[in-house]
């Protein structure tokens, strides 16, 4: 084992990986917004998404991108705003995308793999969470050993919270599945995800 990649080393990174990815946030409410609403099964390609997108853009972010916004912080702005913007159009649309008629939501469409691999790109939480974690867990002394280790556990544990809040909102869906419950439902997943902006945009 490289002597960056110890036992305490791999204990902290996983920590922080799971606590970083098990709080509430804008992937985590799609999620089970999206299990609840479309079922588990639906929501795999969105499941994938969120954990290979992230996976990916942790991956780049260590190779230099995460330096890019340290020094040029124009960039870090320019990311919080389109990203706001983005998660306020989602929200907009989780709030209004449940028609009068249960049978006829669940034929709409859930977010794609594609879809989700690109949002961690514009999701705030995500960029802060991934130079957070490269800033405190990767060696410049051992950069071969302690990215790809780091890549690999954070995988692990977004892997584990997507399955977590979709499984959670496909197992509610049987409570909720009646309009008059289902669309207070969306219309509140919309507000938590906007509410999910003021940390992030603060």
């Amino acid at each position: 084992m490289p002597p960056a990649v110890t036992i305490e080393w791999i204990v902290s990174v996983a920590a922080f990986c799971f606590a970083g990815s098990l709080t509430p946030g804008p992937n985590n409410l799609m999620l089970l917004a999206s299990g609840v609403n479309y079922g588990f099964a639906r929501t795999l390609p969105h499941i994938l998404g969120v954990v290979l997108g992230y996976a990916l853009l942790l991956s780049v972010m260590g190779l230099g991108l995460g330096r890019a916004f340290v020094a040029f912080p124009l960039a870090h702005v320019a990311l919080k705003i389109a990203g706001g913007g983005y998660l306020a159009w989602l929200a907009w649309k989780i709030a209004n995308s449940g028609p009068a008629q249960v049978e006829h939501y669940k034929a709409g469409r859930p977010f794609t793999f594609v879809q989700a691999a690109a949002f961690q790109w514009v999701n705030v939480k995500g960029v802060l969470v991934a130079i957070s974690a490269l800033a405190a867990f990767t060696s410049p002394q051992a950069p071969g050993a302690t990215l790809p280790a780091l890549v690999a556990i954070a995988a692990l544990a977004s892997c584990v919270s997507a399955v977590t809040w979709a499984a959670f909102g496909s197992g509610l869906s049987r409570w909720i599945s009646h309009p008059r419950v289902l669309r207070p439902f969306n219309v509140g997943m919309a507000l938590l995800l906007l509410a999910s902006l003021w940390p992030m945009l603060s």
